[in-house]
């Protein structure tokens, strides 16, 4: 930015005081439309005024500019060919950590991949995989379902599931499907209504546009909320007898990462209706919205 340019961003951002209504719009549209390149500014105002008004007003102004550039990632990763998972989640938790240090995230994954592999190296059979994924999740790593708070936000943030080391069945069985695939072992997400659990497909299938496509046979599924359990079909038609749910076969197949992030969200709504923060449950809408304006979400 050059100096002529901040100079003009400066000027903008003192009128912030101006108690006419119309011409506050004026200035507030005009501020926001700069983008992310005027935040440092704005911070900067905020520590050096007195003015309460024109804190609040750069708080908002703050949030609105932070909140269109996770809607524009969030078109980014819908359009994209390959739907990386760990990213999808990672913009997710941009919704309430806007200024998340991505790198961070994927170097606290990488040493989780690196526990995984190290326990699996050796095994051989499918259950010998599980086994030794869920001493690199569940005892190495000490990653649990968080029942005494299930319906917090939090749960569904990677940055604070990898710090809490507790999270939702989402979180942890994407945490655990990333590691499998990491080491090269068949396991994907499950879309069943009211858990998230993971498939072990026989053969490790071909995967595109992260959908692994349901040609090999599920050899049994796993409950990344009760420490890696291991369980069968006859499990899931029990479990959907008892919500009254008619089976469909997208029940007991892997489904997309983009189904998972979509999943992700509808979680994150829930929670913050829960919590009775609506303004964040319909920013969150809207990133739903966004996703499901996608052709892809038809497919």
């Amino acid at each position: 930015m050059n100096q002529s340019a901040t100079g003009e961003q400066q000027a903008l951002i003192r009128l912030l005081d101006d108690t006419d209504p119309a011409i506050f719009q004026l200035i507030r549209e005009k501020i926001i439309s700069i983008g992310s390149p005027i935040i440092p500014l704005l911070e900067e105002e905020w520590t050096q005024t007195f003015n309460p008004l024109v804190q609040h007003r750069i708080e908002r102004i703050v949030h609105i500019i932070q909140f269109n550039s996770v809607k524009e990632l969030f078109i980014n990763w819908r359009d994209s060919l390959m739907h990386d998972l760990l990213d999808g989640l990672i913009l997710a938790a941009r919704i309430n950590y806007p200024d998340l240090d991505q790198n961070w995230v994927k170097d606290q994954m990488a040493e989780i991949y690196e526990a995984a592999r190290i326990e699996t190296s050796p095994a051989r059979t499918p259950h010998e995989k599980i086994l030794a994924l869920n001493r690199a999740i569940f005892e190495r790593n000490g990653f649990r379902g968080n029942t005494a708070n299930f319906h917090s936000p939090q749960n569904s943030f990677i940055n604070t599931v990898l710090e809490t080391r507790k999270g939702n069945p989402l979180l942890l069985g994407s945490i655990y499907s990333l590691a499998a695939q990491h080491c090269d072992i068949p396991v994907f997400g499950v879309n069943l209504p009211e858990h998230f659990i993971l498939a072990y497909q026989e053969h490790n299938p071909v995967q595109l546009y992260g959908y692994a496509y349901p040609d090999a046979d599920i050899l049994f599924y796993i409950n990344p909320f009760s420490q890696g359990a291991v369980f069968g079909k006859e499990a899931v038609d029990d479990f959907l007898a008892k919500l009254k749910i008619q089976p469909q076969a997208s029940y007991f197949i892997p489904c997309s990462n983009f189904d998972i992030l979509i999943r992700c969200l509808r979680n994150i709504s829930l929670s913050f209706q829960k919590s009775g923060d609506y303004e964040k449950q319909n920013e969150v809408n809207q990133l739903i919205q966004i996703m499901n304006s996608s052709s892809t979400a038809a497919d």
